[in-house]
This record gives C-alpha cells, structure tokens and sequence, in this order.
C-alpha cells in the first residue's frame, strides 16, 4: 500500500474540518476527491503534503508512518502537490518555472552559474515524456491552460513522485485543454504514479479515476470504485441527499 490515512482529524478553532477521514492508494491508482465547498477536501490535500498537521490521525506511506512538519518533509516522501492557482511565474520561461528553486548551475572556475542548456534539455524531455507541445523557452505568460498544467505537472516529476495531488486542475480551462489535461493524467498512472484529483467536474473524475471517494462536512461518506457507482449516486452523496454508499 503506498498511502494509508487513518482517523484524520483537522479542527481550526471551534470548526472541524475533517473527522475521523480514512483513505488508501496503491501505486498507479487515481483517486477523484469530491464534495462541496468546505468540505474538506483542500484541507485533506493540504495534510497530505505537509502544510499543516492534523490534529489526529496516522499517515503512513510504504508501511512507516510520516509525520510532516513542511512540505519538503512530505517531498522527501514522494509527494508533489499541484495547486489550484499553479503557483507558476508568468514571466518566467517553462523551463525555468519547471526548476524553480531547484535550479541546475554549473561551475565555471571558482564560481557556479546557472546551467540553462542543461534545464532546456531536461525540460524538453520531461515535456516529451508528458507527450505535451510545450517548449522549454516559452514564456509561461503566453501559455494556454493546457500548457501551463504541464509545466505544473513537469515540475512534479524532477523528484521521481510516487503520489501527485492536484487541486482542480481542470477549472476555467477550455473543453481541448481539459482534453490535455486529462490525459497528463493518465500518464502519470501509466508511470505507476498515484493521484488525488480534487474536481467538482463529474465527467473528468469518471473519464480518468479509478476510485472516487467523497467528503460531506468533513466526513468521508463514500469511497467507491468507478466502476461501481455513477455520476447519479455521487451527486446524491455530495448533495445529503444519499447519507453515505
């Protein structure tokens, strides 16, 4: 099992925002969080990566349990977090937002300089892995919302991860680049890479998930095969309409 999450609880103040939540991934597997807003599916994502610590509960990854105090305890475990807004640099080229804070140098005599053939190349490999058209030296300002996700994705992927967590990465984009997105994707599950996909978009969890779990009011309700539920039940759970499945 590569991602076990026991009995997490997370309050902030007199408001509880997850209770007792229990999730597992095995390696490859695609994960669709859904729920309404504030219903704690950011604040789940956002425990997994090491932003904040919940106030109880175990994460155990690979059979040890983790507990993060930052993200960068969380990136030693493999974890890679693509947020909502891409944290990208718009005036930056994708190559160099690729290895933001993890630049390549090089060392000429008693100096290091940054090393930009090198990063161009790995860059345009990872995009060539990703099967993306974007080109290292393009500026991310000038990118669609297609592009910009594989930047976002590309940067993921200089760790080696085991698990991504996107948070709607699907939202205000157009149906093509939705398209693109989707299958960023599936490449990742092909590598053996697992996901969490936070998305409110019902036909983008069903096109690419494995398993869909969803959270009401800071409780799991549901963690169900794809293959076992439907569009119908999920909205059902989401809604209070269906108590839990």
């Amino acid at each position: 099992m590569l991602l076990e999450i026991a009995g997490l609880d997370k309050n902030f103040g007199a408001i509880e925002a997850l209770r007792g939540v229990d999730l597992c991934l095995e390696a490859g597997d695609v994960v669709g969080l859904m729920g309404d807003n504030g219903a704690g599916k950011s604040t789940l994502v956002k425990i997994i990566a090491g932003n904040f610590p919940p106030n109880a509960g175990r994460i155990v990854i690979e059979g040890r349990e983790q507990h993060f105090a930052k993200p960068v305890d969380a990136r030693q475990q493999g974890i890679e977090i693509v947020y909502q807004d891409l944290a990208l640099c718009d005036n930056l080229t994708a190559a160099a937002n690729v290895f933001l804070g993890r630049e390549l140098k090089r060392r000429v005599g008693p100096f290091k300089i940054l090393d930009y053939s090198a990063m161009y190349e790995q860059a345009a490999a990872l995009f060539a892995e990703l099967k993306s058209e974007t080109r290292p030296r393009d500026l991310v300002r000038q990118m669609s919302g297609g592009q910009r996700q594989a930047v976002a994705i590309a940067r993921t992927r200089l760790s080696n991860p085991k698990l991504v967590l996107m948070d709607e990465p699907t939202a205000a984009i157009s149906v093509r680049q939705v398209a693109e997105v989707l299958d960023l994707i599936r490449r990742l599950r092909d590598s053996g890479i697992a996901v969490i996909l936070i998305s409110h978009r019902m036909p983008d969890v069903f096109a690419v998930c494995d398993h869909v779990a969803v959270l009401r009011r800071g409780v799991k309700v549901a963690d169900k095969k794809i293959n076992d539920s439907s569009p119908e039940e999920v909205t059902g759970l989401i809604t209070g309409a269906i108590a839990s499945a």
